[in-house]
């Protein structure tokens, strides 16, 4: 028996070296950037793609499109799978040599002994040293997540029971609902039922997007895979987080946040697009809401003309008037 015990020393000892060989051998794709026609019209509903922004139906995680995103991909990927999957072969192979190893017909006489100093310490220490090794990119990963960016565009995303009321604060404050589209609307619409809606948000590719979460009820979260972006929309409180997508293309999420009988029928559609499209949907909003640009100030006259309109309308100062003479003092008579 205490032969086994060491024995379950040594291979826990070896563990660690053979998952970050694992790790190792284990590199994550990145996602090229899409480039699309500076010229391109407004967006039309742009079909989705089977490939991405939506479930595929294989076991794995979505095609990340965003920075955070291929961090996290390749963390788990990277990390804890192979660290799973080299644990649990290592588990069922020492409980099947130790069921062979020490069955009764083998050992009549079962050990006595109560424990082994040594063994309880490496399995306390390489449990701890593994949750450290996994810790570490996890704090990183996540400080990544939550830290403010400076944004190129700011989104505001209100919750609803059960639908998303967007906001574009920055762009003269238009909004408009997003609804789940019924399931006759998304199949004439070749779109994913339970995935799509009627109003799209609309971002520009290589963008950075701030987007503020709230709700005017529950608690709902605000969650697209695909971004590796989840925040929770809370009542009464502003949330922050961001995205940076590098690929055009179209890319569902859901609310994340068990909020009612409806929570299964709020989706999220984000529409990533080319700045000249974005400009021209963000045109086509304001015609549709009646926001109108204020007025340019009126561009400053030549320098010259300038100049001489400066010295036109310029008071001269009056020049200092010299006092009269005194009068001369009258002769003396005889």
């Amino acid at each position: 028996m205490v032969r086994m015990k060491f024995l379950v020393a040594a291979l826990l000892a070896l563990a660690p070296v053979t998952v970050a060989a694992q790790v190792a051998a284990a590199p994550v794709t990145p996602v090229e950037t899409v480039a699309v026609p500076a010229g391109a019209a407004a967006p039309v509903r742009v079909a989705p793609d089977s490939g991405f922004g939506q479930p595929n139906g294989s076991w794995q995680l979505q095609q990340p499109v965003t920075k955070i995103a291929r961090d996290g991909y390749g963390m788990v990927n990277g990390i804890l799978n192979p660290l799973m999957i080299g644990i649990s072969i290592f588990v069922l192979a020492l409980l099947g040599w130790v069921i062979f190893r020490y069955r009764a017909a083998r050992n009549p006489t079962a050990s006595r002994t109560s424990h082994n100093t040594l063994v309880e310490v490496i399995w306390t220490v390489v449990p701890v040293l593994l949750l450290v090794w996994i810790a570490v990119p996890s704090f990183r990963l996540l400080a990544n997540q939550y830290a403010p960016q400076k944004a190129d565009l700011t989104i505001k995303a209100t919750g609803h029971q059960w639908y998303w009321e967007y906001e574009y604060p920055d762009q003269g404050g238009f909004s408009f609902d997003s609804i789940m589209l019924t399931k006759a609307e998304a199949a004439k619409a070749g779109s994913p039922y339970m995935l799509d809606v009627d109003n799209r948000i609309v971002v520009p590719v290589g963008k950075t997007v701030k987007v503020l979460t709230t709700s005017a009820d529950v608690i709902h979260a605000w969650m697209v895979p695909a971004f590796w972006v989840q925040m929770d929309a809370v009542p009464g409180r502003i949330n922050e987080t961001w995205f940076k997508a590098d690929k055009p293309g179209v890319y569902f999420g859901q609310c994340y946040q068990l909020c009612g009988t409806r929570h299964a029928f709020m989706p999220i559609a984000v529409e990533v697009v080319s700045q000249a499209q974005f400009d021209a949907w963000v045109a086509a909003k304001k015609r549709e809401n009646g926001i109108t640009d204020a007025p340019a100030a009126a561009a400053p006259a030549a320098a010259g003309g300038s100049a001489a309109a400066e010295a036109a309308t310029t008071p001269t100062p009056a020049e200092p008037v010299a006092p009269a003479p005194a009068p001369a003092a009258a002769a003396p008579t005889a």
